[in-house]
């Protein structure tokens, strides 16, 4: 059994049962990412979903012609469910992930997915809670597309991106934010400067503030 992992499975994961965690500590495995280390291809099969311990990782759904387009963040005590619903289907991704900064994740075989689903009830939860959880975003993100204007959209994407990075203050470029709304860096610039001359933001070279209430 790895002493390493078990501890990090007990403070990062505490509604696993303490059996499931011995089983997990014997099967997973240690890895470590960088920003901007590509985790996850387009086109790939799995042999291991990731149990993020630290740092934040964004998945985008690729284009035909390259282009990216934002899906959602997977934050600290999360797993990828897209991960899960592939690996237990035995296809290929149909999205890239790309870690935002550096962090430590758990990489569990797929092969045992069945039988962790079957054995242990808090691994069960986990993984529907994991679904749930991934469904609504998906479904925010749709409703984002379908009955929000760009200035909303635009708005709605600040706001989110400065509470999962815990910072009114947002490192990116306006190309960048277009990629992650599939829309044009034209269209984001002057939504930003509009935002800016209403005193919702400050803009600086690759840097974007948030200011006032943001709740």
């Amino acid at each position: 059994m790895n002493d390493a992992i078990k501890q990090i499975l007990t403070e990062s994961f505490p509604v696993f049962e303490s059996e499931l965690i011995d089983v997990l500590a014997s099967l997973g495995t240690i890895k470590e990412f960088d920003e901007g280390d590509e985790l996850m291809r387009t086109g790939q099969y799995f042999k291991s979903t990731m149990l993020i311990v630290n740092g934040l990782v964004k998945l985008y759904r690729e284009g035909d012609d390259g282009e990216e387009f934002f899906v959602y963040y997977i934050e600290p005590g999360n797993a990828c469910a897209l991960s899960m619903v592939c690996a237990s289907q035995q296809k290929t991704s149909e999205v890239m992930a790309r870690a935002m900064t550096a962090g430590k994740a758990i990489m569990v075989p797929i092969d045992k997915m069945d039988a962790l689903m079957t054995e242990y009830k808090s691994w069960y939860y986990f993984v529907l809670e994991t679904y749930r959880s991934r469904f609504e975003e998906i479904l925010t993100v749709v409703d984002a597309i379908a009955f929000k204007a760009m200035d909303e959209r635009l708005e709605f994407y600040l706001k989110k991106e400065g509470h999962t990075l815990d910072t009114n203050t947002l490192t990116t470029t306006h190309q960048e934010i277009a990629n992650d709304l599939s829309t044009s860096r034209e269209v984001i610039s002057r939504l930003l400067k509009k935002m800016e001359q209403n005193g919702r933001v400050a803009l600086s070279r690759h840097h974007i503030e948030l200011l006032g209430n943001w709740d």
